[in-house]
């Protein structure tokens, strides 16, 4: 698994640096995410990143991003990790399209490939 996202973060840059500059746009994203069980707040995280995005075609499009993920924990003080995101997208017809993302976060503060938590998303989208 980690030399897919290894592979996935090379291709990722190399698309980016060969892409032309009309086509990439540095970017932030601060995206914050909640859980909530019997209407009481359970935790949640706030990222703060920075993000690159690309396109290499008309029909395919790249981004990286990564930054402070600050985690919130019911009765508990708040903690700093480092998170980062790389994903793609493809269109499929003009009507369809594919994505997916692979995302890891570290885990106290410990940037050892052993130690970070690792998620992906695959999916479909239908426009109308």
């Amino acid at each position: 698994m980690i030399s897919i996202i290894k592979s996935a973060v090379a291709i990722t840059t190399l698309g980016c640096l060969s892409a032309s500059s009309a086509l990439a746009a540095p970017y932030v994203n601060i995206e914050n995410n909640s859980g909530f069980y019997d209407n009481e707040f359970g935790g949640g995280s706030t990222d703060l990143h920075l993000g690159y995005e690309t396109s290499l075609s008309d029909s395919v499009g790249f981004y990286v991003q990564g930054g402070p993920s600050i985690q919130h924990v019911k009765d508990a003080s708040s903690e700093t990790e480092y998170s980062g995101k790389v994903g793609a997208n493809v269109a499929i017809t003009d009507h369809l399209g594919a994505y997916g993302e692979v995302a890891a976060i570290t885990n106290d503060k410990n940037f050892s490939v052993d130690n970070l938590s690792i998620g992906t998303k695959l999916g479909v989208k239908y426009t109308f």
